[in-house]
């Protein structure tokens, strides 16, 4: 069976925009769609600080309704896809990085209800890109159309076979051009103690550069033959280089190479400046 795509619900506007996309998502994927909105359902009397909102008929009613509306605009224009909706008990964060074992992707917006409007990354959103054990897609405002493309960040050296396999899959589905981005900054060191040279030939470490993209992406060009690939090297940070690759795809999929509870700076930033969705895949 086909594990399920979830999308967190809180009724704003990017939750909206996170519900439509996880729609179309799932269609792609011939995947159902779980509709879940987390919240503490309180009902004891006891007084604490700061008091926790109460769950009540009324309550229990709105978020039902919260979720019929949301359900209602995943359906729309897609008849054969399968929606559930769900109310999770506990924080958001929590809730949702829970919700998330076992599938095949998580969706969320980039901002939720709270905390304040200028921020372009919720709190909430940040948590569930670290710690999920799927796949987290971040959406921020609808896409401008489908552009056919979509762009991964390969960094320097192993541990990223997840993502490939990620990024191979979804331009398959999509049936996608697949831009590999590699950027660099200063020649990498290749070994424990390796000295970074004071001056280099910034062409000449960019072929280098190019040929080990090369190698990283050959292997799976041969597993997905269908997928028509383009390689991009450029000598700038990694998070300007996806930031402006995002103004051009529809998507940009990038891995987490931070701890348990760090992104990393670069997926940090992309996920606040992107203009595409952004998937983060943890290795």
């Amino acid at each position: 069976m086909t594990r399920a795509i979830i999308a967190g619900v809180d009724g704003s506007a990017p939750s909206l925009q996170a519900v439509r996309w996880a729609a179309e998502e799932a269609v792609i994927r011939g995947a159902p769609l779980r509709l879940v909105h987390a919240t503490s359902r309180w009902t004891y009397d006891v007084p604490l600080i700061p008091q926790p909102p109460s769950w009540t008929v009324d309550a229990e009613a709105a978020v039902g309704e919260m979720l019929r509306q949301a359900a209602q605009e995943a359906r729309a224009g897609r008849p054969k896809l399968e929606v559930t909706t769900e109310i999770l008990d506990g924080g958001a964060q929590d809730a949702l990085v829970a919700a998330a074992e076992g599938a095949e992707l998580i969706v969320v917006g980039s901002r939720g209800r709270g905390g304040f409007a200028e921020l372009l990354l919720g709190s909430v959103s940040r948590h569930v890109a670290a710690r999920s054990p799927c796949p987290v897609a971040v959406i921020r405002r609808s896409p401008a159309g489908d552009r056919g493309e979509i762009a991964v960040g390969i960094a320097e050296g192993r541990g990223q076979e997840r993502l490939l396999d990620f990024s191979f899959r979804e331009a398959a589905l999509r049936r996608a051009t697949l831009r590999a981005v590699h950027a660099w900054v200063h020649p990498a060191t290749r070994a424990p103690g390796d000295m970074q040279p004071l001056v280099y030939d910034v062409e000449g470490i960019g072929q280098e550069e190019a040929r080990l993209l090369a190698e990283a992406v050959a292997g799976w060009r041969e597993k997905f033959p269908d997928v028509t690939v383009s390689e991009q090297v450029v000598h700038e940070h990694a998070a300007k280089a996806l930031v402006e690759a995002s103004r051009e795809v529809d998507l940009v999929i990038v891995g987490a190479h931070g701890g348990i509870l760090d992104l990393g700076g670069t997926v940090h930033a992309v996920l606040h400046h992107a203009s595409a969705a952004v998937i983060v895949v943890r290795p």
